[in-house]
């Protein structure tokens, strides 16, 4: 077997995983959830409520930037443990609908060895139910209109409303 149909079989057995609702990608950790022992995610609930500090801060106007700033005056590390939070990594966290309870799979694809969006290319599978929420459905929805708001593209539809 070469290295394209090696390529080719594990992608196909990814796909396979997310149309049949056996992925392991569904359970993978995020900040605000540790991995319980039989496999799934399970609320960290001091990661949980600096989620829920960081929804209601951006939804109550502040920027990326400040939000930053106030984790890091309350000595909060970042996902990575570092003492600074990065302004992307803040917005990654509230773009995540896995907060929701649910998870979206298959998001960005490969192409040339590169990760990019994907807009249509392939199919995407949303599991439902998976995990617990942190954050509830109208404050998720509300936190992206938000950030669609601030892009200056307020003419965009908000996509994420097609999960719920």
């Amino acid at each position: 077997m070469n290295i394209i149909e090696k390529s080719e079989s594990i992608r196909a057995g990814l796909r396979k995983g997310f149309q049949d609702g056996t992925s392991e990608m569904a359970q993978r950790k995020c900040y605000g959830y540790d991995v319980g022992a039989d496999g799934t995610l399970v609320v960290n609930p001091n990661e949980a409520s600096i989620v829920r500090w960081i929804f209601d801060r951006y939804l109550s106007g502040d920027s990326l930037g400040k939000i930053a700033t106030g984790l890091e005056m309350q000595s909060v590390p970042s996902p990575t443990g570092r003492p600074k939070w990065s302004r992307e990594a803040i917005s990654k966290l509230i773009s995540n609908e896995k907060y929701t309870g649910r998870v979206l799979l298959q998001k960005t694809i490969s192409a040339g060895g590169a990760q990019i969006k994907n807009d249509g290319f392939m199919e995407q599978y949303l599991y439902s139910g998976s995990h617990e929420a942190i954050i509830p459905d109208e404050i998720f929805r509300d936190a992206q209109q938000k950030k669609l708001q601030r892009t200056n593209q307020p003419e965009k539809e908000l996509s994420i409303q097609l999960f719920f």
